[in-house]
C-alpha cells in the first residue's frame, strides 16, 4: 500500500467498547448525588453526543439544569479519568486490523469528541 494512505477512526464505539466504563462513571456520580442509576446496557443509547449530553440524559428531567449537569459532570469526569481503562476493551479484531494497517505503512489517526486527555490515555493504553 502507498505510504501516504491515511485511515481515521472514531474511538468510542468503533475501536473501543467504552460503554461499561462510561456507564459506571455516570452511575458513580448519580449515586453520589442521590439520583437513580441506570443499567449499564442503557448507556449504549445515551453515549455519542459528548459528556455533557451524556450526563444531562442520565439525570432525571427535573434535574437537567445547567448548574446540576455541571456539578454531576465534574464528579463523573474525576471518576472516569481514574477508571477509564477498567472495563474498556478493543472490539474483536481491532488490534489485528491496526497492526495490519501499520505493517502496510498506512498512517493511522483517531478523531473523537472525548476529552483529549482521556483519548490520549486510551490510545496509549490500548
Amino acid at each position: 500500500m502507498h505510504p501516504n494512505r491515511l485511515v481515521i477512526f472514531d474511538l468510542d464505539g468503533t475501536l473501543l467498547d467504552t460503554v461499561d466504563d462510561l456507564g459506571s462513571a455516570v452511575n458513580h456520580a448519580l449515586k453520589a448525588f442521590g439520583y437513580p442509576l441506570h443499567e449499564i446496557s442503557e448507556y449504549r443509547f445515551l453515549i455519542g453526543h459528548g459528556v455533557t449530553n451524556l450526563v444531562r440524559s442520565a439525570l432525571p428531567e427535573s434535574a437537567r439544569t445547567d448548574a446540576e449537569v455541571a456539578r454531576v459532570k465534574g464528579l463523573f469526569m474525576d471518576y472516569y479519568a481514574r477508571h477509564l481503562t477498567e472495563y474498556t476493551r478493543p472490539y474483536p479484531g481491532i488490534p489485528e486490523l491496526l497492526q495490519s494497517l501499520a505493517a502496510k505503512r498506512v498512517l493511522l489517526a483517531v478523531a473523537s469528541n472525548k476529552f483529549q486527555e482521556g483519548t490520549d490515555t486510551l490510545i496509549r493504553h490500548f
